[in-house]
């Protein structure tokens, strides 16, 4: 009868002993699972971060951004009755008069800079997809920047009266939207993004 005691004490003790053996590693265990994983996480969103970013090389953006110089120099023309009613206007522009007599003392300069962009550019694969649109939308803007010439000299509207009156509109408003255009492109080519200019970006793109 004495036995039975014992058996009852070494019965509970066994199992004291266990569900504290089999207790304390489930405190622990949680711990380390939730742990790992948080690490995993934080390192694999870096590593696809880093892998995804692709900035524009500085020769595409260099060559991309000169491109637009060939519509803006050729819608300086378009100023001219600003530039006498605002003379102030015309000083902005003094810095690059340089630029702008050496590129009219080339004969036919537009005509060259035009088929070298063209040519050379547009229509060389050898040049990034990002230069190609940005070197033709360049050039469907001085395509565009040239037919309001065309139309003048059709129609002559003389210097005086209603024609005169409305030509001189046209320049103004073509001038501001020509430099807008450029310090548009611009600024974006030199910042490796994408400019788009209404109209023109859907006929450049069409191009390429």
């Amino acid at each position: 009868m004495a036995c039975i005691p014992l058996l009852r004490l070494s019965a509970t003790g066994n199992l004291s002993s266990r569900s504290g053996l089999f207790l304390e590693p489930h405190v622990v265990q949680p711990k380390l699972i939730r742990a790992a994983p948080a690490k995993r996480s934080r390192s694999g969103s870096s590593t696809i971060t880093r892998m995804s970013y692709n900035p524009t090389p500085a020769t595409d953006r260099l060559i991309s951004a000169v491109s637009y110089t060939l519509p803006f120099f050729n819608s300086l023309q378009y100023g001219r009755f600003l530039f006498l009613q605002y003379p102030p206007l015309g000083s902005l522009f003094d810095p690059l008069l340089p630029l702008l007599s050496l590129y009219r003392s080339i004969p036919y300069s537009s005509f060259v800079a035009f088929f070298a962009l063209y040519l050379g550019v547009v229509r060389n694969p050898s040049f990034s997809r990002y230069v190609r649109f940005n070197s033709m939308q360049a050039v469907t803007l001085d395509v565009l920047l040239v037919l309001p010439l065309l139309l003048q000299r059709v129609l002559s509207p003389g210097r005086s009266g209603v024609g005169f009156r409305v030509m001189v509109w046209g320049h103004n408003v073509l001038f501001v939207f020509s430099v807008l255009c450029f310090v548009y492109s611009f600024v974006s080519c030199v910042l490796g993004r994408t400019p788009y200019l209404p109209f023109v970006a859907d006929a450049a793109g069409r191009q390429i």
